[in-house]
């Protein structure tokens, strides 16, 4: 028996990429009946809350929890969706991104390699290549971790999937960090699990923009470094950098 993934998706004004987004779960080779899909509509002003709605009705097959709340950003609404999430993996996805169809079953077939190990598992997205200081091994896989995080992100939220144990020991997002918000939670993430990024080309980002300084939140640069001085300022707290 197949175990359960939470796939965990927020949605704020995505009513022209919602739909593609929650089809590219559907149509996932791992199957589709071993998904629960918490959409968490982020206080919407467009016609998501309705699309979504629609959706949900036309498919009655899908496990989809949706939950309405007040605009509070991307973490909150994150950490909405963790806290009724009850699968054995959790699989984060934005709401302008798409699974290709065999992202989920790669990466639990990596996953459940108990010789491997690994806790968290991101994906290469697009054409993006793997950079510095990231190394593939023989087995297709770079090894993450925190010095290297600090130097550079390569798991992009819709890449990354995990095991319930990593929620368990490492807790939820900030709720109130809006920007980097991603990378911080990787930071945390790093002290107690297995972090791994495969190099296989298993999503597309955004429509197949660059992720970073085009569109979305990562497009405000300004914020996007306060939350990367942010972050430092919690690590060195933490007494994880000098």
């Amino acid at each position: 028996m197949k175990k359960l993934v939470s796939v965990i998706l927020p949605v704020y004004n995505a009513e022209s990429t919602i739909i593609k987004a929650i089809e590219s779960v559907r149509n996932q080779t791992y199957g589709a009946e071993n998904f629960e899909i918490i959409i968490i509509n982020d206080g919407s002003s467009d016609g998501s809350e309705v699309l979504i709605s629609d959706y949900q009705k036309n498919h009655p097959e899908l496990n989809i929890v949706i939950k309405n709340q007040v605009n509070k950003g991307v973490s909150a609404a994150r950490n909405t969706a963790l806290q009724v999430a009850t699968g054995d993996y959790i699989a984060l996805l934005d709401s302008d991104d798409e699974w290709l169809p065999k992202k989920v079953e790669r990466q639990i077939y990596f996953l459940e390699d108990e010789k491997l190990g690994i806790d968290f598992l991101a994906v290469k997205r697009g054409k993006h290549k793997i950079l510095y200081p990231y190394k593939v091994n023989e087995n297709g896989l770079a090894e993450i971790t925190f010095r290297k995080l600090m130097i550079r992100n390569e798991a992009q939220p819709s890449t990354v999937m995990f095991k319930r144990n990593v929620l368990e020991n490492t807790g939820f997002f900030d709720g109130n960090q809006r920007y980097a918000e991603d990378i911080n939670y990787w930071l945390k993430v790093s002290r107690h699990n297995k972090m791994f990024i495969l190099d296989e080309e298993l999503i597309v980002a955004g429509g197949g923009k660059r992720t970073f300084g085009v569109s979305g939140l990562s497009a405000n640069l300004p914020e996007m470094e306060k939350g990367f001085i942010k972050n430092l300022k919690e690590m060195y707290l933490q007494q994880r950098i000098s």
